[in-house]
């Protein structure tokens, strides 16, 4: 499902406005929708991407901000990292945007907004990470 990431005007009617795919979204309460169709969220509560190498750079940079810019709804924006167990949580407090990260499968999240607690060893369940081994490049051989 979209949800709203930028300016769109309701009051004038229009069904223009910047949209943007989430891996997953929360809503408490009722869902609001941009128009007729259903098909774009404005009221998430939390939104959670799963990082790749494709992705990583715009959900950490660009898509974050355009949320936390035009989603008032918008308290916890969660980022889930494919190759390693780590995941962090931005928050928004009063006086700004909390970032608190969770490493390692013996850590957990607690996104405030809706007040759960989900473990890393859970979240990441049945991944098997590359060992350090299997990182290593093995260096092309020379001909001398």
């Amino acid at each position: 499902m979209k949800v709203n990431s930028g300016t769109f005007f309701q009051e004038q009617k229009t069904n223009k406005g910047v949209f943007s795919y989430a891996d997953l979204t929360v809503v408490c309460g009722e869902p609001e929708f941009h128009d007729k169709f259903r098909d774009a969220l404005i009221n998430p509560i939390v939104i959670i991407e799963i990082l790749s190498g494709s992705t990583e750079d715009f959900n950490r940079d660009e898509k974050l901000r355009r949320y936390r810019t035009h989603n008032d709804s918008l308290q916890d924006y969660v980022l889930i990292e494919q190759t390693m167990p780590l995941i962090e949580v931005y928050s928004r407090r009063p006086d700004g945007w909390l970032m608190t990260e969770a490493p390692g499968l013996g850590s957990s999240i607690h996104p405030p907004s809706i007040d759960c607690r989900l473990s890393l060893s859970e979240v990441y369940g049945r991944v098997a990470f590359p060992s350090e081994e299997d990182k290593t490049e093995i260096e092309p051989e020379t001909e001398e």
